[in-house]
């Protein structure tokens, strides 16, 4: 049948059968990886810095806010959508296993191995940001930090009770930035997880499909361009979504557009994007929730003041 497994949520490439490459691109996969994530992300937002983190967003990345209206639109209760969202990425991905007939088999040995994969992909983002960033004129000092690149953080600087708004050179991924509070680093890291994760549920497992679907089905385009309609799109999208609060149409005051910044965005939403076609949905979480935690780090040792 032609384009029988067009819509896999795997990869372009058939790897070998119960291969490392193989297993690893499994939904099943994906729960079992991500879910200490998921799990540290919830119970982080609740514990870690709570008065801060519910100044920004209610203490939740974008993506994690957008699902949990989406739920509450359903007819959710406002409480259970909060518990029900975090389930939701395991539903999903339980049922993608499902669909996709794949072996439920799993071999725990796989998971040291797929979080040193992540680390290792996500180094080419980190040197770009770098190289980004060193040539890159200071744009804004209310952080104290020298513009390059993992200063990239955008975010609020909370002093005698108030806060300022302060945007540096970007990284792709809705991260909160505290300053002169013990917990603030790793309240970043909580930040950090959880849009590795949640941003990367909305604009490439649930964004590119229905692209491909959009694009294949209704507009009867060839499966090469409407990947790449798909991945290009997307892509944009997910750099918009940092400087436009895309549901009431309002720009981010703690990230105002730059091209730049802009530009970078868009080549790592391309970057997931090639990512998940190939690698599959835990991996290229993974990917962008190790590359937060590498950033947030870095700049917290070299670059904070």
């Amino acid at each position: 049948m032609k384009d029988k497994h067009k819509y896999r949520t795997g990869q372009l490439f058939n790897f070998a059968g119960d291969s490392y490459l193989e297993r690893t691109s499994r939904p099943i996969y994906a729960v079992v990886f991500l879910l200490p994530f998921i799990v540290f992300y919830e119970l982080g937002t609740i514990f870690i810095n709570t008065n801060l983190l519910q100044h920004y967003w209610q203490g939740r990345v974008v993506a994690f806010s957008w699902l949990q209206g989406f739920l509450v639109q359903l007819g959710f209760g406002s409480k259970f959508a909060w518990v029900v969202t975090p389930l939701a990425v395991v539903v999903i991905l339980i049922a993608l296993q499902m669909a996709s007939r794949k072996q439920w088999r799993f071999w725990f040995g796989d998971i040291w191995r797929m979080a040193i994969e992540c680390i290792f992909l996500a180094v080419p983002l980190i040197v770009l940001t770098l190289f980004l960033s060193s040539s890159t004129q200071p744009q804004s000092t209310v952080l104290g930090t020298p513009p390059v690149a993992l200063g990239a953080l955008r975010g609020v600087l909370w002093t005698n009770g108030g806060c300022r708004a302060a945007s540096l050179t970007g990284l792709p991924a809705g991260i909160l930035w505290i300053t002169g509070q013990n917990e603030s680093m790793l309240a970043n890291i909580v930040t950090g997880i959880g849009a590795g994760i949640y941003e990367e549920l909305v604009f490439r497992l649930i964004l590119m499909c229905l692209l491909m679907m959009l694009f294949q089905d209704l507009l009867r385009l060839n499966r090469k361009k409407s990947i790449m309609l798909s991945v290009l799109i997307s892509a944009a999208l997910f750099s918009a979504h940092h400087h436009i609060d895309f549901l009431s149409g309002q720009p981010n005051p703690a990230d105002p557009f730059d091209i730049t910044r802009f530009i970078f965005r868009t080549i790592a939403g391309v970057y997931f994007a090639v990512l998940f076609a190939i690698r599959g949905f835990g991996i290229t979480a993974g990917t962008h929730t190790f590359y937060n935690i590498i950033a947030i780090s870095i700049n917290a040792r070299f670059f904070q003041q």
